[in-house]
């Protein structure tokens, strides 16, 4: 199992940023791919970004592309999310997630 511990969040003004972390931990050797997703209050969880453990490869969901960058450290079995420009519809819980594995999820909420 991988067990994940997300970071980071907090208030912002509309066009601020914020950075996000996911530590992994447990059987790290068997990850190949890291995702990010989130929920606003009353909305289905839906996909954020990824990006593969090996190569680095990000892909963004159409929502956040050119705002937001994933990233990972091999080394300290992290990804990242760095959020740019963020917008009041981007208020949500974020999660981390790997195959079935889920974080307790880290809120962030932008203000107007």
């Amino acid at each position: 199992q991988v067990q994940l511990v997300e970071s980071g969040g907090g208030l912002v003004q509309a066009g601020g940023s914020l950075r996000l972390s996911c530590a992994a931990s447990g059987r790290t050797f068997s990850i190949y791919v890291m995702k990010w997703f989130r929920q606003a209050p009353g909305k289905e969880r839906e996909f954020v970004a990824q990006i593969t453990w090996s190569g680095g490869i990000p892909y963004y969901a159409d929502s956040v592309k050119g705002r937001f960058t994933i990233s990972r450290d091999s080394a300290k079995n992290t990804v990242y999310l760095q959020m740019n420009s963020l917008k009041p519809e981007d208020t949500a819980v974020y999660y981390c997630n790997f195959r079935e594995e889920w974080g307790q999820g880290t809120q962030v909420t932008v203000s107007s």
